[in-house]
């Protein structure tokens, strides 16, 4: 009896995921930030990587829920910008941005010859986000430098790649929106006219859970 029960018994892979999973990851996000001008003068570059990572909750394995906190942080150059002609000073200057991050979704279950695809689970999601932003200079007057957090929205789209039972790889697609942190007072963004923080982004998880 005890080997017709585990003859007949699903493989692991097979059975149902629990009706709720929780789910942490780490992340890593290559962001094209809608400032490019900005970035370009300050920093060389407009494409600029975060890490973080977060809890996500599935229900039923189609809706989701996740909170994500992720870092940037790097120093680049002071500049002038005069008649859109771009001035370096030469001082260091350190930007840092701190996403936190709530996004809600689903979940899409992938048939083939009406048999479940459980390896591949494409997603989308739209959020919201508390951002905060932090810009200083060694030699700046007090009054110069930037601390601030501000609300923006986003929106995802993706796929899970389940590797195993417990581990699954996420590539997306994500869109921030965050108005009201740059172009505020005088500075680079304000002369090019840039107030936007947000941007396209790329980003990849390893997730740990059903």
């Amino acid at each position: 009896m005890t080997i017709l029960a585990l003859g007949g018994a699903a493989p692991v892979w097979a059975q149902s995921p629990p009706r709720i999973s929780l789910r942490p990851f780490v992340e890593i996000t290559d962001e094209r930030f809608a400032a490019v001008q900005s970035f370009d003068a300050t920093f060389g570059q407009s494409v600029e990587p975060f890490y973080g990572g977060g809890l996500q909750v599935t229900l039923r394995d189609r809706f989701f829920i996740d909170i994500a906190a992720s870092r940037f942080s790097k120093t680049g150059d002071q500049v002038f910008v005069n008649n859109g002609q771009v001035f370096h000073l030469g001082l260091p200057m350190t930007a840092t941005l701190t996403p936190i991050e709530a996004t809600g979704g689903y979940r899409f279950h992938v048939t083939r010859r009406r048999r479940p695809v459980r390896w591949l689970i494409p997603y989308v999601g739209v959020g919201v986000g508390s951002y905060g932003y932090r810009q200083t200079s060694a030699f700046a007057d007090p009054s110069e430098n930037i601390e601030t957090r501000k609300a923006g929205f986003l929106a995802t789209a993706g796929a899970e790649f389940r590797l195993n039972p417990w581990l699954g790889l996420a590539a997306d697609l994500q869109y921030t929106h965050v108005p009201g942190i740059l172009g505020a007072k005088p500075s680079v963004s304000n002369a090019f006219g840039e107030n936007d923080l947000g941007g396209f982004a790329g980003r990849i998880r390893l997730i740990l859970g059903r």
